[in-house]
């Protein structure tokens, strides 16, 4: 009854948005997309249900499919490139997304001249806008694009609407959810805009990722694994490793990275299953010295960036351009296209450096970390990043949250890296913990909407507060602050340096990440939200 209510009063705000004065502009979108986001009863439903629960992901998406008018085989002729993983999977992708980039538009090869020449990205999540999470050639569709696709998503669904009353978890007001609307959608733009190539990440798991409905991809990869979204997924690694491994498709090549044997065999056992061929890449010798400089920071995007030369490899060999090295050959000289795709790369709120547009001396290091391993792969970075981190006279001073995870096993984690790294045991002076509200008195940027967490942990700072006592008995030294917004995090931030060259590193949720960036660059320009 209670999902059933929730479903009528978001029909009733879709209707609002989507008819309010005849508006179909951006906004009015947005505002219709976050009807479709699960809300917080839903999520612990799902967490509660396991990891069987998910298997209804795809014969479902199958069926939105075909209401917007296509079938999956459709997708075939976008030449799509399937990432899954971990850590890294938007790092690759978007390495990989910046190398073919550089070869589409060219058209070196006969085969080649007869393709599209533009290149699709379809990655998660955002961080200021929603629309980043579909791009081409590397740039995000424009509000204008964004909303002229998903209005025409949205009036397929309504025309194509069964009979049914019966409102699902995942069916809200008869549209598909949050994430599932919006790779329906990345691939109707995709479709619609004759894209020669889309680098496809998945958004959890493989198996039954509501992405897996490509059919033939020119190839799959597999970034680093790790224990991440266990209700899901399992709660081992070789369950992680299986899931991922759904991607994999008959004869198709899959390229993965070094993994722990037993998550490496459930890979290996999976490709025989799926009749392909499975390669393990290693670090490519052009990124052991200085011949190039990754457009994204941090020592670990070398593997990234290798897998993505693979990657990148098979699929131009498969569209039949000519000198291109051997996918498998690590030693290999790289084009030079290769070069300026790899440094070329951009990837917002991953290992960002950010220099305060209103205090010049305070240096803003930006990363999302939301498992242990990636907290702790941001805390080595910072560490080795920030030429201020070595001097233990200048201030640091951490901005912190992750609202869905254990989060005090995260910031357990951020401290002994760090205290480790920096050989210093109050690695900040300062320790300022927030929720995901970006504003103080806006509270929710429109993009930066999330409805899948609980409201009155949020209004109590219930998990900020639990955050500050577990640092404070960890790092007693530190002063520890609890503020409500993003926005008071940043101005908390350049109180406490008092004017001094400060180094400030933001990590855990990438919803953080996102409302930080959005809090900086509005204030460049001239304080629009």
């Amino acid at each position: 009854m209670a999902s059933r209510t929730y479903a009528r009063q978001v029909v009733g705000c879709v209707r609002q948005y989507a008819t309010h004065n005849g508006r179909r502009d951006y906004n009015a979108a947005v505002a219709a997309l976050n009807t479709l986001q699960s809300n917080f009863s839903a999520v612990e439903a799902i967490r509660k249900a396991g990891p069987g629960w998910n298997k209804r992901a795809i014969p479902e998406m199958i069926e939105w499919v075909h209401r917007i008018g296509y079938e999956p085989s459709d997708f075939d002729q976008l030449n799509p490139v399937h990432i899954a993983g971990t850590k890294g999977k938007g790092s690759t992708s978007t390495f990989i997304s910046s190398i073919l980039a550089q070869y589409l538009p060219t058209r070196r090869s006969i085969p080649a001249e007869r393709l599209p020449s533009t290149v699709g990205l379809y990655t998660s999540p955002h961080l200021r806008f929603v629309r980043e999470r579909i791009q081409i050639d590397a740039r995000p569709i424009s509000e204008t694009a964004f909303a002229r696709c998903f209005w025409e998503v949205w009036d397929r669904l309504e025309s194509s609407a069964p009979p049914s009353t019966d409102i699902e978890q995942r069916n809200v007001g008869g549209k598909p959810v949050y994430f599932h609307y919006l790779t329906l959608m990345a691939l109707h733009c995709f479709l619609q805009e004759s894209i020669g190539t889309a680098v496809v990440e998945c958004g959890i798991g493989g198996e039954y990722d509501t992405t897996n409905i490509l059919v033939r991809p020119s190839v799959t990869g597999i970034t680093s694994l790790g224990l991440d979204h266990e209700a899901l997924l399992g709660d081992t690694i070789e369950s992680i490793a299986w899931h991922k491994a759904g991607i994999f498709k008959s004869t198709v090549p899959a390229f993965s990275v070094p993994q722990v044997p037993s998550a490496e065999e459930v890979l290996r056992e999976r490709a025989r299953e799926r009749e392909t061929t499975l390669h393990f890449v290693t670090v490519h010798a052009a990124l052991q010295g200085k011949n190039v400089k990754l457009g994204l920071q941090g020592e670990f995007q070398k593997m990234n960036a290798s897998l993505a030369i693979a990657v990148s490899c098979q699929h131009l060999q498969r569209l039949g351009f000519s000198g291109i090295p051997h996918p498998l050959d690590s030693d290999s000289a790289l084009p030079p296209e290769f070069m300026r795709g790899l440094e070329s790369a951009r990837l917002g709120g991953r290992c960002e450096v950010r220099h305060d547009s209103v205090q010049p001396d305070l240096t803003w290091y930006i990363d999302g970390g939301h498992t242990l391993a990636s907290i702790q792969v941001a805390g080595e970075w910072f560490a080795t990043a920030s030429d201020e981190a070595a001097d233990t006279k200048t201030p640091r001073i951490l901005i912190f949250n992750q609202q869905t995870r254990d989060a005090a096993s995260l910031a357990r984690k951020l401290y002994e890296t760090l205290s480790s790294a920096l050989q210093d045991s109050r690695p900040f002076e300062h320790a300022i913990f927030c929720p995901n509200v970006t504003y103080t008195t806006a509270g929710y940027k429109a993009d930066l909407v999330s409805m899948n967490t609980n409201n009155h942990d949020i209004a109590s700072l219930k998990v900020q507060k639990a955050l500050a006592a577990t640092w404070d008995a960890i790092n007693p030294q530190a002063t520890v602050h609890v503020v409500a917004s993003i926005e008071d995090a940043v101005a908390k931030a350049r109180e406490v340096c008092e004017g001094r060259t400060a180094s400030v590193l933001t990590t855990g949720s990438l919803h953080l990440v996102g409302g930080l960036i959005d809090v900086l660059e509005s204030e460049t320009e001239g304080g629009e939200r």
